[in-house]
């Protein structure tokens, strides 16, 4: 039963012609940074901030980053997907992704996390990211390098897919 399911939604995302967007967490939709920053033991963990406890099931979300992916999901054009990369060093910080997205993003996005050090080995259309770092440059799609000249916000991101 599970495989017709999945067989049918595939026939319709091609019927759809949808693209596979990927979108980073930290740094593209999650102001990684800011929660950082704030964190009350920031100073103990100044030198290995991936390993701050709670960093990533605290942090706030970039400017318009919800906003904007909810339009991404609501447009029709993109079957999306969270990818993010998690510090081995934090193991709490798996599940804390997960329930961030949960978060603001509800059943939408819940089943829809890949935590990954390894974005090259995705397959899809687009992938947002800040950083070329594990494997983001060398995915095989379009790479929507985040937070630089050509894609410095949110909006850019938006008139460039929409």
């Amino acid at each position: 039963m599970k495989m017709e399911k999945l067989h049918i939604k595939m026939r319709i995302l091609k019927i759809k012609k949808m693209k596979t967007l990927f979108i980073d967490m930290d740094g593209v939709i999650v102001d990684f940074m800011q929660s950082v920053k704030n964190h009350p033991e920031y100073e103990k963990y100044k030198n290995e901030i991936d390993a701050l406890p709670d960093v990533f099931l605290n942090a706030l979300p970039m400017e318009f980053a919800i906003d904007s992916v909810g339009k991404l999901l609501d447009c029709g054009k993109y079957e999306v997907y969270i990818a993010s990369t998690a510090p081995w060093g934090n193991i709490d910080s798996l599940s804390h992704k997960r329930i961030w997205i949960e978060r603001y993003f509800g059943e939408r996005l819940k089943k829809r996390l890949i935590l990954t050090h390894r974005k090259d080995f995705l397959m899809g259309d687009y992938l947002i990211d800040d950083r070329l770092k594990n494997g983001a440059g060398e995915f095989k799609g379009e790479f929507i390098h985040f937070g630089t000249d050509k894609f410095p916000d949110w909006n850019s991101v938006l008139e460039y897919l929409l």
